[in-house]
């Protein structure tokens, strides 16, 4: 076990704690409750070494975590928090485990007291408040936790005006993920978060968007290109390389775009 340095690096007259992630080696962190959330999704919580400890995640990146698969080989695969920094003592993940997946398996099998190997930082994107008058957002699935993140951090920071609009797509109703937190933060913060669910399979009362998400609804539900403007996508491969390609026929330039 280690312990998280008490160390404060203090940069243009404000101070940051160093976290308990290292870049380089994992690190272990011991599981504290296991909530089932629906038949293939539980949310995960590990203690910090204290209380007050962060995990020294910034805005916008993500962990590596490591396992082990049915066949007992080890495993490597990125995960996104939903916490952040200003949640202490503990992290948190949604993850949404697949019959056949590799890593999903470890966490399937996971029991309160075990301990998960991270590492961390990663990614190529680092958000910083006002960088952009406004977000959009395109997720598939899983791929909602980056995105979940990025929202969090803006709306909780009073400083920040910059408005989110995201386009949140899933297959049944069933599948939508934190779709508490979400319908909890669009109506907290109406003038600054927006969402649209889409469903492939949707139920029979439905006022969200069917089937797959279209160039339409990108413009119906997403920020205008603009040099000031982002759209953020994370989704199975498929589902970026069509997003990709319709941004692209709506005149989104690549420097309007980020891929998770």
């Amino acid at each position: 076990m280690f312990a998280c340095s008490s160390v404060v690096i203090c940069c243009a007259m404000i101070c940051y704690p160093l976290g308990c992630l290292d870049p380089e080696n994992f690190r272990d962190f011991k599981l504290v409750e296991k909530r089932q959330l629906s038949h293939n999704v539980a949310e995960f919580k590990f203690a910090l070494p204290t209380p007050t400890s962060v995990l020294g995640l910034p805005i916008g990146q993500h962990i590596s975590c490591r396992g082990q698969d049915a066949a007992g080989e080890e495993v490597i695969k990125p995960y996104t928090p939903t916490t952040l920094d200003s949640d202490l003592g503990h992290f948190e993940l949604v993850i949404k485990m697949y019959p056949q997946g590799r890593m999903s398996h470890h966490f399937r099998e996971m029991k309160v007291g075990d301990y998960l190997s991270v590492k961390g930082p990663k990614g190529r994107f680092k958000y910083q408040p006002g960088q952009v008058r406004a977000f959009g957002m395109i997720a598939g699935g899983s791929g909602i936790t980056p995105m979940f993140q990025v929202t969090r951090a803006i709306l909780e920071n009073p400083e920040d005006n910059t408005k989110v609009h995201l386009i949140y797509a899933n297959v049944t109703y069933d599948d939508i993920l934190l779709k508490e937190e979400l319908d909890s933060m669009a109506k907290n913060y109406p003038g600054r978060f927006k969402i649209y669910y889409v469903l492939n399979q949707p139920p029979e009362v439905w006022n969200g968007g069917v089937g797959f998400v279209s160039k339409e609804m990108i413009q119906a539900h997403c920020p205008a290109p603009a040099a000031d403007i982002q759209v953020l996508r994370c989704g199975p491969p498929p589902m970026n390389k069509a997003m990709a390609a319709h941004l692209d026929d709506l005149g989104y330039t690549k420097e309007m775009q980020f891929q998770f």
